[in-house]
């Protein structure tokens, strides 16, 4: 009898080619923002607690942003899976101009809104208040910039381009990283040379990125039909990133009423799992880009084996990780500020950090699977759930029983353990593998 045949995989060196790329793509923006965190921080806990609060505002601003980085990623992949990489480099074309469009439309909508919504999330007109609108209007004039090099990043990952991001971004944040620190202290700007800072790096990487598709030599015009679409398949997305941000401003709300130690120690605990989870999150961009092609290919067995193999690497760097942020407790708060009130409050937080980081390699690597399929219905449905099921209601109640800063990062951990199992319970379902160019 003839042995079986083993069943198709990509290469254990092609995943981690692609997660590599997407590493460095990920790390270099909540590096930048940590460096960038630590300068601000000993200006002192005001200017920090301000970088906090406004932060929270352009994350919120940039959520159209992601939703077409994703959106776009899935789709190219398919088309690049199925032989047509022209047609993969057109989905990123069209999306620059969304970018583009509301990037400048946001710009105007958040100089009109930026004093009372900062001021909506620290609770007062103080210092801190005024801090965190002084550093938003000008950090905002960046925000096309930044949608541009989201959409860039979406349409390349499809191609599997795993040079040319990495370029992009290692221009733009060292060029950036370098100015902070110079516009802060040798020129005497402050917290506002540190938003000059990142909008410098943010029109660097989006003319980069513009650079990068005219070599593709493809259709530069507008097509109102694959935008159309594009807006249709980022609508749950968009829905998305919203419940993420509902989350997160919530909690940076409760924190910011707790006090300006408990806000800028959140605004460090924050930073860095950012960092961690961009960090894991490049398995998930590996995921998307090959399961994107294989089910593009209609190959099912090499898209359900790839989503497993990924799934285990995500837990091995997840517990990396949390080891290092262990041995890290008492150290690296101090990188951040000189203030004992904030290292207090940060040592409250960390055994969350540390505990949610090998969930989070599997979560984002599930993750990843997800947005590759195209299952955004779904992923929609669950952040849902975990956001006003658990993050949402236990912030607001840390708030209101004195539950402290440890409360805000329980509802954080509950935000995170409950898309862990949806996601699992998902994936094992099976219901994401729907072959084809498209979904």
């Amino acid at each position: 009898m003839a042995k079986a045949s083993p069943p198709p995989h990509v290469p254990t060196r092609r995943i981690l080619s692609l997660s590599a790329s997407a590493f460095v793509v990920l790390a270099a923006e909540p590096l930048f923002l940590l460096v960038d965190t630590a300068v601000v921080g000993h200006l002192g806990d005001v200017p920090l607690a301000g970088l906090g609060a406004a932060g929270a505002v352009m994350t919120l601003l940039a959520v159209v942003g992601t939703a077409l980085e994703y959106g776009t990623t899935g789709r190219a992949a398919r088309f690049f899976g199925a032989g047509r990489r022209a047609a993969a480099v057109g989905e990123g074309v069209q999306a620059s101009w969304l970018a583009l469009l509301i990037g400048l439309a946001a710009v105007a909508v958040g100089q009109l809104v930026a004093g009372p919504v900062v001021r909506v999330i620290v609770g007062s007109d103080g210092p801190v208040a005024q801090a965190a609108e002084s550093w938003l209007r000008i950090a905002i004039l960046g925000l096309p910039g930044i949608l541009l090099v989201l959409a860039g990043n979406g349409w390349m990952r499809g191609v599997q381009d795993t040079r040319t991001p990495v370029v992009i971004v290692t221009i733009a944040n060292v060029l950036s990283a370098a100015a902070s620190p110079l516009l802060v202290y040798t020129a005497g700007w402050g917290l506002e040379g540190s938003a000059v800072a990142n909008v410098l790096a943010q029109w660097t990487g989006a003319l980069l990125c513009l650079r990068a598709i005219r070599r593709e030599q493809v259709p530069l015009r507008p097509d109102r039909s694959v935008m159309g679409r594009q807006l249709v398949i980022s609508r749950d997305l968009v829905i998305r990133a919203l419940a993420f941000q509902a989350s997160y401003l919530t909690a940076a709300g409760a924190a910011g009423r707790m006090g300006a130690a408990e806000l800028a120690a959140h605004q460090i605990g924050m930073q860095l799992w950012n960092l961690i989870a961009l960090l894991l999150d490049s398995f998930a961009i590996a995921a998307q880009a090959l399961i994107g092609a294989a089910l593009g290919g209609n190959d099912e067995a090499t898209a359900r084996s790839t989503a497993w193999r990924v799934t285990r690497l995500g837990l091995v760097a997840g517990l990396v990780f949390g080891g290092l942020l262990a041995a890290g407790w008492y150290l690296v708060p101090r990188i951040f500020t000189n203030d004992p009130d904030v290292w207090q409050q940060a040592h409250l937080l960390w055994p969350f950090l540390v505990a949610m980081a090998p969930i989070g390699g599997v979560l984002f690597a599930l993750d990843g699977v997800l947005f590759g399929s195209g299952d955004h219905t779904f992923l929609r449905t669950i952040t849902l759930i975990g956001a006003f099921g658990g993050y949402v209601p236990i912030a607001v109640l840390s708030l209101v029983f004195g539950w402290g800063i440890a409360g805000v990062w329980a509802g954080l951990a509950t935000f995170i353990v409950i898309r862990f199992i949806g996601m699992a319970l998902r994936v094992r379902s099976g219901r994401w593998l729907v072959l084809g160019e498209t979904r």
